[in-house]
């Protein structure tokens, strides 16, 4: 492997803009694979996260469209990228690494003003950086032409199998000129990807700098177990974060979208200075929130599987795992978050009772074990809540169909969270039998306090002598019913 880039055979103006931006030595991906780019055959580079392999195309790509020109609507290199996050980081990479060229570059991302994008499409762009969907979107709308196109890179290539994308990139294939250079990064391989290949490339040069789906030595891996209840494995995090003396960022990683919005104010009611991000959040929030974190104006980052691939922020010091990945590949991933460019890394995982299958896979992947780390706290399954946990999910009573607890006990504990001052004292029921006997002047103005007997909701309430739309006089419709009180008003006569 060479010991600086200056033996790669890159431009003078590739290097020295790698130089600037602080780096004299590449990664083993580097070093493999932009020989093969730059005499421009196809590519499968496969690594592991952290190593570099966006600058094993971004460098060769720069050099080779060096000569040429753009045209409008019709760009020379595509890059097609999962997330829009990594394709925003990937722009970050050639305005960087570029800043000696004059070539011209677009981001066809969703979120996006469909109107800024044009603009640029209409002057022509060296690269068009892209997600699957938005670049549909802009083929059909008539925006953008990919006969011209002279390389293709399909980045994260696992991620876009997962995420669904592979009839959609199929499509774009589909109206690309079969003379082009294309090139495939992922950091794991199976059968899928494999038949991929075959589809799309032409006789790859494979570069395989490690083992698929391994872990960066560099990450200090543990498991946690916690409880099932959801507040069982908050306080476990919150134990683990205030315990991580070393701890300067983190990013905690849910399965499911809805849970890391929960988690993010959960922690923030806890003191704790922690950002959301998940695929649902629209472009500016997204986007808002990813700087923040970069920028150490946060220092948890509650994410989705949207931040787990090929996100370069490479100071992140720990890595939650605060769901066990349904899929292997992504535990490998999420914690490639942490442990970059040769840094320490710590990684945890919480492990509750029903995670035993997924665990299991990942030990499989990876091949290696992971020690569980003994902690002081121990859940219970029927340790009851704290405040912190009811301030924020507050607990209501079950109740029946009707609106009302469902058990005595129910009603009597409902009944006990009621302010005293409020609590009436119920009156002594009133015998039906001394109704049925007590005297028709009785009946007729009964006292104000009195409880009425209880009927049957279902039935019709019967009208009494104290409805104030009916008469005591003598009804001709009854034998001792009264007149309703509409028939007794005086009648107009139209003369």
């Amino acid at each position: 492997m060479t010991d600086d880039f200056s033996g790669l055979g890159l431009s003078t103006k590739v290097t020295d803009a790698v130089l600037a931006a602080g780096y004299t030595k590449p990664t083993e991906i580097q070093a493999q694979a932009i020989p093969h780019v730059l005499q421009k055959k196809d590519v499968i580079g496969i690594a592991q996260t952290g190593t570099g392999k966006t600058a094993s195309f971004v460098l060769p790509m720069l050099h080779l469209l060096e000569n040429g020109r753009a045209r409008a609507r019709m760009p020379r290199t595509l890059i097609l990228e999962p997330t829009r996050e990594l394709a925003a980081q990937v722009s970050e990479n050639f305005e960087k690494y570029g800043k000696n060229h004059r070539l011209t570059m677009a981001l066809i991302i969703g979120g996006v003003s469909f109107e800024d994008q044009n603009k640029k499409l209409d002057r022509g762009v060296d690269v068009l950086i892209a997600t699957p969907g938005r670049l549909l979107d802009q083929i059909e709308r008539g925006k953008i032409m990919l006969n011209g196109v002279e390389i293709l890179v399909i980045d994260e290539a696992d991620r876009m199998l997962d995420m669904g994308f592979i009839d959609d990139i199929e499509k774009i294939v589909n109206r690309l000129p079969p003379r082009r250079q294309t090139m495939l990064f992922s950091a794991t391989m199976d059968a899928q990807i494999e038949k991929l290949t075959k589809k799309f490339l032409k006789d790859p040069v494979h570069v395989q700098v490690s083992r698929a789906a391994s872990t960066a030595d560099t990450i200090d891996q543990k498991l946690v177990k916690v409880g099932s209840k959801p507040e069982d494995k908050r306080a476990a995090l919150r134990d683990l974060i205030k315990g991580s003396e070393a701890l300067t960022n983190a990013i905690i990683f849910c399965n499911r979208k809805r849970d890391v919005a929960t988690l993010a104010r959960s922690l923030e009611r806890h003191g704790f200075s922690a950002g959301a991000l998940h695929g649902d959040m629209d472009q500016k929030s997204r986007t808002e929130t990813l700087d923040a974190f970069k920028n150490n104006r946060l220092t948890l980052l509650v994410a989705s599987d949207v931040a787990a691939r090929g996100l370069d922020i490479p100071a992140v010091s720990h890595v939650f795992n605060f769901d066990v990945p349904v899929h292997a590949e992504d535990y490998v991933h999420r914690i490639g978050r942490t442990g970059r460019a040769g840094r320490l890394g710590v990684a945890y995982t919480l492990v509750g009772p029903a995670d035993s299958k997924h665990l299991d896979a990942i030990l499989k992947l990876i091949q290696k074990p992971i020690d569980w780390l003994e902690t002081s706290s121990k859940p219970t399954a029927a340790a009851p809540a704290t405040e912190e946990d009811a301030a924020e999910r507050p607990a209501r009573p079950a109740r029946s169909r009707r609106g009302g607890p469902r058990t005595r006990k129910e009603a009597e504990a409902a009944a006990a969270q009621v302010a005293p001052e409020k609590i009436v004292e119920p009156a002594a029921p009133v015998a039906v039998e001394k109704v049925e006997k007590a005297e028709p002047a009785e009946r007729a103005n009964p006292p104000r306090n009195a409880q009425r007997p209880q009927r049957n909701s279902r039935e019709r309430p019967k009208a009494t002598d104290n409805d104030s739309d009916v008469s005591n006089s003598t009804s001709p419709f009854g034998n001792d019913g009264p007149i309703p009180a509409f028939l007794l008003r005086p009648t107009r006569i139209a003369g």
